[in-house]
C-alpha cells in the first residue's frame, strides 16, 4: 500500500498481511490482518508510532523511505507484543539516532523480548507529553488492554488517538478509512471477543478516561482507521456493558448421535419460547465465530459425549476457551450422554472457574436419550426462557 496521508504531516506507514490465516497459532484470520504504524512529522521532531511484525519489516522501512524520512527521532511503543514491536530493532538499525519512547513496564518487556539496550529508551509516565515542535504527543497508560504494559498515544493538535490494539480488527484492506461499517462491525466484534473480552472491566475504566479527550480519528494497530470514532466507541460501550441478549449458545460434540439429538431437541424447544439459539458443532466450528457470539449471549449450554468418563477433548477446549474469555453470560448448563460411566459434569464445572453466573441443572442421558431425558430438556428449556424474561 505504501504510505497514506491521514492528516497534514500524519501518515499511515503500516503493512497489510493479506494471506495470514491464523494469529498466535490459535485465532483464525478469515480476512487476513494488518500491522499498523504511523508517522507524525512535527516542525522539529519526527515520531514513528509502533512498528510491525518482523516478517513485514522491509515493507515498513520501504514506506518510511518513500515518505522521505531520512532522520527519525522517536519510536513510540504502545504495546510490546511482537506484531507491533518486533520490527523496532530493525528500525533502530536504519535510524540509529532514534530513541524508544514508552512506559516503565513496556520498557522491561521490550528489553526481555527484543534485547533493546536500556540507553535506547526515553521512559514516560501517565499523561506525560512529548513535543515534536508544532505537534504534541500525550501518553495515557491503559494497563491490561490487553497486556499489563499497554498505553495510548494522543496527538493533541489533530485530536487523533493511537490506542494500540484497542478498537482494532483483524482484516486486511486497501482502504485506509472505514467505509463499510457493517463489515467492520463483525470484524471488530470478533476481534473484541477473541482478545479484549476478558479485560472489559479495565476497558470500561479506560473508556471513561477517554471521555476527557476530543477524538476526531481513532487509529488502532490492526484494521482500518476510524474517521467517525463514534461508531466504534458506541459498539464498545455495548460490548463492555453488563447487558446480554435473549440468546443461547450450544457448543457441542456428538460422537454417535445422542448428544446431537439432545441439542436439536433443546434448540427446537427454546425456539418455541422465542429464544434465539445458535448451536456450534465444535468439530467444524470456527472458534472466532463462537467467541464473537459469546460477547452478548445470556446463556451457554455445553453439550458433550463422554470419552473415558470425561468430556470429549474438543469440549474441554471449548469450556476452557469460554472460561478464559470471561463472557458476561448469566446462565450455563451442561447436556450430554455416556455409556458406562461419567465424571463429565464435574470436570466441565472445574473448567469454568471464571463463570460467576448461575449453573442450571445438567441433563445427562445414559446412552441414547429417552423419554425421561427429553422431559428434563423440556424443563431446562422452560427454565432458560423464564430466566431470560427476568433479565
Amino acid at each position: 500500500m505504501g504510505f497514506q496521508k491521514i492528516r497534514k504531516d500524519v501518515y499511515y506507514v503500516g503493512v497489510q498481511d493479506w494471506n495470514r490465516r491464523t494469529f498466535d497459532e490459535l485465532i483464525p484470520l478469515p480476512d487476513g490482518t494488518s500491522y499498523n504504524a504511523y508517522v507524525v512529522r512535527g516542525s522539529e521532531k519526527i515520531a514513528l508510532i509502533d512498528a510491525v511484525d518482523p516478517p513485514k519489516i522491509e515493507e515498513l522501512l520501504t514506506n518510511l523511505r518513500k515518505l522521505g524520512i531520512s532522520k527519525l527521532d522517536y519510536v513510540i511503543s504502545n504495546h510490546a507484543e511482537q506484531d507491533h514491536s518486533g520490527g523496532i530493532p530493525m528500525v533502530l538499525e536504519m535510524y540509529p539516532e532514534a530513541v524508544v519512547v514508552t512506559n516503565s513496564k513496556c520498557k522491561i518487556f521490550l528489553q526481555d523480548l527484543l534485547n533493546i539496550p536500556a540507553e535506547k529508551f526515553l521512559e514516560i509516565k501517565h499523561e506525560d507529553t512529548l513535543s515534536l515542535g508544532n505537534k504534541t504527543l500525550k501518553f495515557l497508560l491503559a494497563a491490561w488492554v490487553h497486556w499489563p504494559e499497554t498505553m495510548f498515544t494522543y496527538l493533541e493538535e489533530d485530536k487523533i488517538l493511537f490506542p494500540g490494539d484497542l478498537f482494532g480488527s483483524h482484516m486486511a484492506s486497501s482502504e485506509l478509512f472505514v467505509l463499510d461499517e457493517a463489515k467492520v462491525y463483525f470484524a471488530a466484534k470478533r476481534y473484541f471477543a477473541e482478545i479484549m473480552m476478558p479485560f472489559r472491566t479495565n476497558i470500561q475504566k479506560h473508556m471513561d478516561m477517554l471521555n476527557n479527550y476530543e477524538l476526531e480519528i481513532i487509529a488502532p494497530t490492526h484494521g482500518q482507521v476510524y474517521d467517525n470514532p463514534e461508531f466504534i466507541l458506541e459498539q464498545y460501550k455495548n460490548w463492555i456493558s453488563d447487558g446480554v441478549e435473549n440468546k443461547v449458545l450450544i457448543p457441542y460434540v456428538s460422537m454417535h448421535g445422542s448428544v446431537e439429538k439432545m441439542v436439536n431437541y433443546l434448540t427446537e424447544k427454546l425456539t418455541e419460547y422465542k429464544v434465539t439459539v445458535i448451536p456450534f458443532n465444535m468439530s467444524v466450528t470456527d472458534i472466532g465465530e463462537f467467541a464473537m457470539e459469546l460477547v452478548d449471549a445470556a446463556t451457554v449450554v455445553i453439550g458433550s459425549s463422554t470419552v473415558h468418563v470425561g468430556p470429549h477433548p474438543k469440549m474441554i477446549y471449548a469450556a476452557y476457551l469460554t472460561n478464559i474469555l470471561r463472557p458476561k453470560a448469566k446462565f450455563a448448563s451442561i447436556i450430554g450422554s455416556y455409556g458406562w460411566g461419567s465424571r463429565m459434569v464435574d470436570m466441565i464445572k472445574d473448567l469454568l472457574t471464571n463463570f460467576k453466573g448461575e449453573l442450571l441443572e445438567p441433563v445427562i442421558s445414559k446412552g441414547y436419550p429417552k423419554e425421561v431425558d427429553f422431559k428434563a430438556l423440556d424443563e431446562l428449556a422452560e427454565l432458560i426462557a423464564m430466566k431470560h424474561k427476568n433479565l
